[in-house]
């Protein structure tokens, strides 16, 4: 306590508070859980000073004060309003000592917000800070599928791959570009191939953008291609139809990517940089004894890694 969230805009921050709060009331129906904007408790703290709508300053204090859990979405434009600040800072006061749960938002952490008082600062940092990262590949799959099966929507797995490897920023402009390439689909009467939504994410995705060669991209294309998941190339199965691609994957993230061995090792379930050593020169080796199945296989992946 305090509970401190920061994102990117779009990875679903608020989404995310009103669903503790439900998830809060959910257990304990007599909770008092209040849910509030950075500027909404900026203007209903101007109303109360200029006492507007008889909105008295004590029941401002008394609204702010009195609850089980206050989530406050958006704490960053709060930023140079010093008189905010000083009415936050003794609403986080009464609401800590009193024991009761702080929830914050921002798109920043507290370290990064320019301008925030110190002893506010302080305090975000008492707690437990978390961040809400960009979805990575595998996400970004599972996003546009769920977003495709609730809209009832039939399109091709090549298309859900070419948004997916594209739209990286954020679950708002993931939903938009599957959304804008439908619309395009029924508006001309066309298929929705990968053509069609070229043509219709144009102006979102630059044919000169090269697109950013990444461990999870790796993982993800060697799957595809010996038709296994990325979850079986990260466990722990051991069979040689899963080990060998796993090892392939070590290859590629070391040679393509440069990812570092500790690093390779993270993004396949935990593996010993022991291990990932052993997976490479296994397939250096290999190369080197001119497996032509192996050199074959490599060229047709680093194809389809090689930026587009």
């Amino acid at each position: 306590n305090p509970l401190f969230i920061y994102g990117g805009v779009g990875l679903g921050k608020t989404h995310l508070m009103h669903s503790i709060g439900h998830f809060i009331l959910k257990n304990n129906p007599n909770a008092k859980v209040l849910y509030v904007t950075s500027e909404k408790f900026t203007n209903e703290l101007i109303d109360a000073i200029r006492n507007k709508n008889n909105f008295s300053p004590t029941e401002f204090r008394d609204k702010y004060r009195t609850n089980d859990v206050l989530l406050i979405d958006d704490i960053q434009f709060i930023i140079g309003k010093e008189s905010t600040q000083e009415e936050f800072f003794h609403t986080f006061n009464a609401l800590y000592e009193s024991k009761k749960q702080i929830i914050i938002s921002s798109d920043k952490p507290p370290k990064e917000i320019e301008t925030l008082e110190e002893r506010l600062r302080s305090r975000f940092e008492w707690g437990l800070t978390v961040d809400i990262q960009s979805p990575d590949y595998e996400t970004r799959m599972a996003i546009l599928r769920k977003k495709e099966e609730m809209e009832g929507y039939n399109i091709d797995n090549e298309v859900i791959k070419y948004i997916a490897t594209n739209i990286k920023s954020n679950i708002r402009e993931l939903e938009g570009a599957l959304t804008k390439i439908v619309a395009l689909s029924r508006l001309d009467n066309k298929e929705i191939t990968v053509e069609l939504a070229e043509e219709a994410l144009k102006d979102i995705i630059s044919p000169n953008d090269k697109r950013e060669v990444t461990p999870e991209l790796v993982i993800q294309v060697v799957a595809d291609h010996y038709g296994i998941t990325p979850l079986d190339i990260c466990s722990q199965k051991r069979n040689k139809e899963i080990v060998y691609p796993r090892q392939i994957v070590m290859y590629l993230c070391r040679e393509i990517v440069g990812t570092p061995l500790q690093s390779i090792g993270k993004y396949l379930g935990g593996r010993d940089h022991t291990t990932i050593i052993h997976g490479i020169e296994k397939i250096k080796a290999d190369v080197v004894k001119n497996d032509s199945n192996l050199i074959n296989t490599l060229d047709i992946l680093k194809k389809k890694l090689s930026p587009q």
